[in-house]
């Protein structure tokens, strides 16, 4: 009986330990984003969430300004490149059903290049993991109020006069957004439907996302924050859907989600639910082409950023992350997984922070701080 007791004993005093880290945790990120966000002007939401279990759901600020609307963990935001992630996953469940390959040339999809040397030597993995050397060919500042409502067919048409790659492909790290565009398209020829409606079908259903949506030409313009920018005088000015060029592509940027259901999100990536582990794992390792040549190390998958390096080049610890971050208009955001010790740190918002790394940072240090990645 008395071990009974000790036992007992023993698992109180080891909950109200974990508990009362939990609490600090709690407030010492409470601080840290209070400081940041000021009531009556744009914000964000955040959410950590470790195992099972969310520790930190908190929203600062409004997701509308004409309105005064509060911004909620409901609150509906732009992805901004999170959006991403979605395409690559889209284009490796058409793998898995046999319908592509990823050693695919893209001349395949697109055989109208001007030079289809240049098509030949492209390959889907290349553009899921920005190796492709393609040029970004878009003459956005010349022609900004084209861009204003191109979509993503328009967004990846002028690479197809590309006469020259920037480097062979495979070889080096160059981040390119029309990239993705011309994934989207990809999935859309496969798939035989929006590639939208695909992503919707296969992914938002399978994760509960009722609440997400893709652009698809116009803008969502209910049920969704607005982001904002300061002008020269310091007042906040509106800042997404037409005010800046290239919003309507959608492959790039186009996935708009609430912290609630990114965490589904990432749920259901780790239950396999729409896609077999051996593929999630691929897409979330290192590719590392055998013509590597950058002076840097490959630090992406397929579309997933995988390593501290990349992210916070200055950090004081070491943790093994798989991210990616978003910026769009007003709109920033970050989807980031420590898979070590099952922790999801989500932030979505509508307005621009200037030290959004610091910003990470120090959030990342307080669950150290915490012990939450003592286990």
């Amino acid at each position: 009986m008395n071990h009974l007791r000790l036992l007992f004993l023993t698992f109180i005093l080891i909950s109200c330990g974990v508990k009362s880290q939990e609490n600090e945790l709690v407030k010492d990120l409470d601080v840290l984003f209070g400081k940041e966000f000021k009531e009556g002007e744009p914000g964000g939401s955040i959410l950590v969430k470790k195992g099972d279990k969310i520790t930190f759901k908190k929203s600062y600020g409004l997701e509308d300004l004409g309105t005064g609307k509060k911004i909620t963990e409901n609150t509906v935001f732009n992805t901004g490149s999170i959006s991403k992630t979605f395409v690559s996953n889209g284009i490796l469940i058409l793998k898995e059903r046999g319908l592509l390959d990823l050693e695919d040339s893209i001349t395949k999809y697109f055989p109208d290049f001007n030079n289809p040397g240049i098509s030949n030597i492209v390959k889907i993995k290349h553009l899921l993991s920005h190796t492709s050397g393609l040029p970004d060919s878009r003459r956005v500042a010349e022609n900004k109020e084209f861009f204003l409502t191109a979509k993503d067919k328009e967004n990846w048409e002028p690479l197809k006069s590309t006469d020259s790659l920037n480097f062979e492909s495979g070889a080096q790290f160059q981040y390119s957004n029309p990239g993705y565009n011309g994934l989207a398209l990809i999935i859309e020829q496969t798939a035989k439907q929006p590639w939208q409606d695909f992503i919707t079908e296969n992914i938002f259903n399978a994760a509960g996302m009722t609440n997400s949506k893709i652009t698809n030409g116009s803008y969502p313009d209910e049920g969704v924050a607005h982001a904002y920018i300061k002008d020269e005088g310091g007042q906040y000015i509106e800042y997404d859907y037409g005010e800046v060029p290239t919003f309507a592509a959608a492959g790039n940027g186009g996935v708009w989600s609430t912290v609630l259901e990114l965490a589904s999100y990432e749920n259901t990536i780790q239950a396999n639910a729409f896609l077999s582990k051996d593929l999630i794992d691929e897409s979330r390792r290192v590719f590392r082409p055998q013509n590597w040549s950058d002076t840097l190390d490959p630090f992406v998958g397929y579309s997933w950023f995988v390593g501290l390096e990349s992210l916070l080049p200055d950090a004081d610890f070491e943790i093994d992350i798989i991210y990616h971050t978003g910026s769009q208009g007003g709109f920033r955001a970050f989807h980031i997984l420590i898979p070590e010790h099952d922790i999801l740190f989500v932030g979505l918002f509508n307005r621009p922070i200037s030290n959004f790394r610091k910003m990470i940072h120090e959030s990342i240090s307080a669950f150290k701080k915490n012990n939450w990645m003592n286990e």
